[in-house]
């Protein structure tokens, strides 16, 4: 383990969060996968690998501080990208079943590499629009858990991330800026695709200081059959 390594685990244990060999091995294959893949496609403006290890891979388990993973059964992360935060979460709570959502075929190549070389178990990846995805059976109200970082606003992500929640689950934006804006701009959409926002936790990212928000906001109950609307509505035309 060196200096890189050492500080990550470090940081994690500061939230009870151990990492084993493997699993360090694993964040470390995946590191150099990103940035050898990096090279070809544009999966991160971020390849300093200090910098991929806390605004990356610590950032995307800072979930992990606030919900509960060990009673989380089923995981969707819509609007990965190069894999945030799902695979991170899915290297640290191996149980996870993983869905990862992405609109774009090069990244879900990308991640089932990653997925196929760090070895990871019942990781199912999907190319689409979340829209579209979102209305298939066991697919829609499914997941015990729907996270999105760094995606779009809060009106759009309600209707791109919630169907996917079930009935009792729960969905979690992961946002930079402080979302209070964004959540009053959000308050019809959240009523009308049946979510409650319960928390709004707020931390800094170690090392460089950075505001980081999460929205956290329960299923209470099914999807109404008219949502999400067909894709690229949402993004264009809000539910506000």
């Amino acid at each position: 383990m060196d200096s890189v390594q050492f500080q990550f685990c470090t940081l994690l244990q500061e939230h009870q969060l151990e990492l084993s060999a493997r699993q360090l091995q694993q964040f470390e294959r995946y590191y150099d996968e990103l940035v050898s893949w990096n090279e070809k496609m544009n999966l991160t403006g971020i390849t300093d690998r200090e910098q991929v290890y806390i605004k990356h891979f610590y950032d995307s388990l800072s979930l992990a501080f606030y919900v509960p993973m060990d009673q989380i059964c089923s995981l969707a992360d819509i609007g990965s990208g190069a894999g945030f935060p799902g695979i991170p979460l899915k290297i640290c709570y191996p149980h996870l079943q993983l869905t990862i959502v992405d609109s774009l075929n090069k990244r879900i190549q990308f991640l089932q590499h990653v997925v196929d070389e760090l070895g990871l178990m019942n990781v199912q990846l999907l190319h689409g629009r979340a829209e579209d995805l979102a209305r298939q059976a066991g697919l829609r109200d499914s997941f015990d858990l729907v996270t999105a970082r760094a995606v779009a606003r809060m009106a759009v992500l309600n209707e791109f991330c919630l169907p996917f929640a079930k009935p009792g689950g729960m969905f979690v934006a992961m946002k930079g800026s402080d979302p209070k804006d964004e959540l009053k701009e959000a308050a019809f959409s959240l009523s009308e695709l049946k979510g409650k926002c319960v928390k709004t936790p707020q931390f800094v990212l170690p090392m460089e200081q950075s505001e980081r928000h999460l929205v956290i906001v329960n299923k209470v109950a099914v999807t109404p059959k008219k949502y999400p609307r067909k894709a690229g509505t949402p993004a264009k035309a809000p539910l506000m």
